[in-house]
């Protein structure tokens, strides 16, 4: 049984920062390329950030220099440090683990960037 389990979400204000976590069980984690999306109430889901098995990482541009994401494959553990956050940052964060033919989501965690 495949399992996300995301946390570090909550309400912070503009410019703050919150690192969000995600572990995953019942996977080979090391071989899966591990992604952090978002959605926006009202709007699209979007890929904001991944990290390939081998720790090449890529960031959608409204968050490249602010958002760091990282793997820790002897944790079974992914991280999104995020900083500088802003209002439009305001969204509910998945972890998403790939490998091809295979897809796993975690059931979320609400990031809220209000002053």
């Amino acid at each position: 049984q495949v399992q996300l389990v995301e946390s570090g979400g909550g309400l912070v204000q503009p410019g703050g920062s919150l690192e969000l976590s995600c572990a995953a069980s019942g996977i080979i984690f090391s071989t899966y390329v591990m992604d952090w999306y978002r959605q926006a109430p009202g709007k699209q889901r979007e890929l904001v950030a991944s990290v390939s098995s081998g720790g090449s990482t890529s960031y959608v541009d409204s968050v490249k220099g602010r958002f760091t994401i990282s793997r820790d494959n002897a944790k079974n553990t992914v991280y999104l440090q995020m900083n500088s956050l802003k209002p439009e940052d305001t969204a509910v964060y998945y972890c998403v683990a790939r490998r091809n033919p295979f897809t796993y989501w975690g059931q979320g965690t609400q990031v809220t960037v209000s002053s």
